[in-house]
């Protein structure tokens, strides 16, 4: 059984994938040449994360197709209900990426409170001529510990990170529409895990409370933002609000309004809308703390997604292989 991951995967998986008699090919293939590849190949095992698309096309197109997999949590860029229809498996490797995009947040936590991400642009070209000014414009910083985050979205990923944060001393607030109470495990080196346990809030109590505001949600099937205008302006003057969930869950021209006017403190984005071809006034906004859709991409996190995405393979396919 041929199987072909179009965006990359680990060695890891490769291998457990080969030891149990699949062919791995790892041939990225353009979007408009998938379906011919597809065919031409007898792939039966379509592995993709955020890049390629797999739309209604390719499951009419492609006959052969048995299974679908989604390296990473969000399935946005998979029509997964239609291709279930067709009696295609489609799945999601969920937890795999957690702790990776947990970091990534709290690191553009720091990196706000601190101005790193502005300190990082100006010193090398006026660090020589102008360190005391540089200085005297970045030395207002704040500290994590007894800010408040809240969350929108308490999942997996959202769950994490309030880990992380109450392991910084922050405190931490969430709305969520399915989870009223979660007990958040925290794990200190060489200590015994403890379990912190939060109440559910309402948006407007977490927008108007939070220091710093952190979006886990899926792509919204209506499309329409989950932060826009009038969730900017609920939330506290000079707070800071940090996207690494799908690029629309924030309105970006909202967003540049609040950010330029000063109600908000800075952001953070890690996503964008018309990736790979964001906005490009966006990248040139000095509050704006900007990655490249770098979540998930740690090295732990791509090879327990090739091994997570392995062992659902080879468990529903090995027979077949």
């Amino acid at each position: 059984m041929k199987i072909l991951a179009n965006d990359g995967l680990s060695k890891e998986g490769i291998d457990a994938l080969q030891h149990a008699g699949f062919k791995v090919i790892t041939e990225g293939v353009s979007q408009d040449q998938l379906i011919a590849f597809i065919n031409q190949n007898d792939i039966e095992v379509l592995l993709v994360r955020s890049a390629t698309k797999v739309r209604q096309d390719v499951f009419d197109q492609c006959p052969g197709l048995k299974f679908v997999g989604r390296g990473g949590v969000g399935m946005d860029n998979i029509d997964v209900a239609y291709g279930r229809s067709k009696g295609v498996l489609v799945m999601n490797t969920p937890g795999a990426s957690s702790i990776s995009v947990a970091e990534l947040v709290i690191g553009h936590c720091f990196s706000l409170a601190r101005f790193l991400h502005q300190s990082n642009r100006y010193m090398p070209t006026q660090g020589v001529s102008e360190f005391k000014s540089l200085k005297k414009k970045y030395e207002a910083g704040i500290e994590l510990r007894g800010k408040t985050l809240g969350i929108v979205g308490m999942g997996r990923i959202g769950q994490a990170t309030a880990a992380y944060a109450l392991g910084c001393g922050m405190k931490v607030v969430y709305v969520d529409r399915s989870k009223s109470e979660v007990a958040i495990p925290i794990q200190i080196a060489h200590l015994d895990p403890i379990s912190v346990t939060l109440q559910a809030s309402s948006l407007d109590d977490v927008l108007a409370s939070s220091d710093f505001l952190t979006l886990h949600i899926p792509a919204q099937a209506n499309g329409q933002a989950v932060i826009g205008q009038a969730e900017l302006g609920k939330m506290k003057k000079g707070s800071f609000l940090i996207n690494t969930a799908r690029g629309g869950s924030v309105d970006e021209e909202a967003l540049k309004v609040a950010l330029r006017n000063g109600h908000l403190g800075g952001a953070a984005l890690d996503v964008f809308v018309n990736e790979p071809t964001p906005d490009a006034e966006l990248m040139t906004i000095d509050a704006l703390a900007l990655t490249p859709h770098i979540g998930a991409a740690t090295a732990e996190a791509q090879d327990r997604v090739g091994l997570e995405m392995a062992s659902i393979i080879i468990e529903h396919l090995s027979i077949k292989a």
